[in-house]
């Protein structure tokens, strides 16, 4: 296949300028070929399968908080918004300027994720927790007292709290939270290539509709990311406690056991015309086995006999299943 010289530099030239071949254009008379463009720098060590069960698990903790928030008089409503993969230093882009970061510590791994909530949700359930209202809330630019700074402190506390029995379900692991830094200082944390998962939710307070991001480094939620799979890398070690468990239950349930001697298929004129005195051909010779069956599930081999004055049948091995 040849392509004129010109048509090349055409090409060129439109992918240097990002331009997207539009509808009804052909390369040498094949069907256009959209450009898109692929951002190499963003990771992917979360696969997707634990993204989406990370995503569910951030719903539930959004319902969660929602109701603990508003058992302490902070009618705050929670959603998560979105959920992306970074590197470290461009997840802290996702933190609105103003934010309080709070490092809630992950027992018993030893490491620390990070949650933050800007200024004026704050503020605003500050002034709920204190009785007020609200849409009353002092402005966000005046610097935070220790008693602001204790009362935020327990806002991210019920926060983490609600977020740590979420995670308890999920992966046996909890939270708390170790420290709230006002100033939402982030950079110091953790390497700025270690990729992230930032998930952003928009929480709404009186008339306030802010943004609080979780930032989940890889490296501090690594060993229990199985337990977010669709496998868990420990779902195949047989537990005897479990097996015993089941097979205790098993034993107890009721089981028709019946012998066939043969069987024969007749259509159901055949069968209506039966009547006393025919005999019914089976196909089996008289002194052949007969089969166990356990309800309509064929198990073993058997030879007819009796027991004293009752039928019986002597085991002699399991029935072949053809594959």
């Amino acid at each position: 296949m040849s392509v004129d010289a010109d048509r090349i530099a055409a090409l060129m030239a439109a992918t240097g300028q990002q331009r997207r071949p539009v509808e009804g254009e052909t390369v040498a008379g094949r069907r256009p070929r959209w450009l898109r463009t692929v951002d190499f720098s963003r990771p992917t060590k979360f696969t997707t399968d634990q993204e989406r069960r990370l995503t569910r698990a951030i719903e539930a903790f959004c319902r969660t908080a929602s109701s603990r928030l508003a058992a302490e008089r902070v009618p705050c409503e929670l959603e998560l918004l979105d959920c992306s993969q970074h590197t470290w230093s461009s997840a802290q882009a996702h933190v609105p300027p103003g934010s309080v970061i709070a490092l809630a510590g992950i027992e018993p791994l030893g490491t620390r994720i990070v949650m933050s909530a800007e200024g004026a949700l704050l503020t605003c359930a500050l002034e709920s927790l204190l009785g007020g209202q609200p849409e009353r809330a002092a402005r966000t630019d005046r610097k935070l007292t220790d008693i602001d700074l204790l009362l935020i402190r327990r806002v991210f506390e019920t926060l983490v709290e609600a977020l740590s029995s979420v995670f308890s379900d999920h992966a046996g692991i909890e939270l708390q939270v170790n420290e709230v830094d006002p100033a939402g200082e982030t950079t110091y944390l953790e390497q700025p290539s270690e990729p992230t998962l930032a998930l952003t939710m928009e929480a709404r307070l009186g008339r306030a509709s802010t943004v609080m991001v979780l930032l989940l480094p890889y490296h501090a939620v690594e060993p229990i990311l199985g337990r977010f799979s669709g496998r868990d890398d420990g779902a195949d070690r047989s537990d005897p406690g479990t097996a015993d468990a089941v097979r205790a239950g098993i034993n107890r349930v009721d089981v028709t056991v019946r012998a066939e001697v043969a069987d024969r298929v007749m259509h159901v004129h055949e069968v209506l015309a039966l009547k006393p005195g025919d005999v019914v051909k089976l196909g089996a010779a008289a002194g052949s086995q007969v089969t166990l069956f356990a309800e309509d599930v064929p198990v073993h081999r058997a030879r007819p006999g009796r027991s004293g004055n009752h039928r019986a049948v002597q085991v002699l091995g399991p029935v072949e299943v053809d594959e």
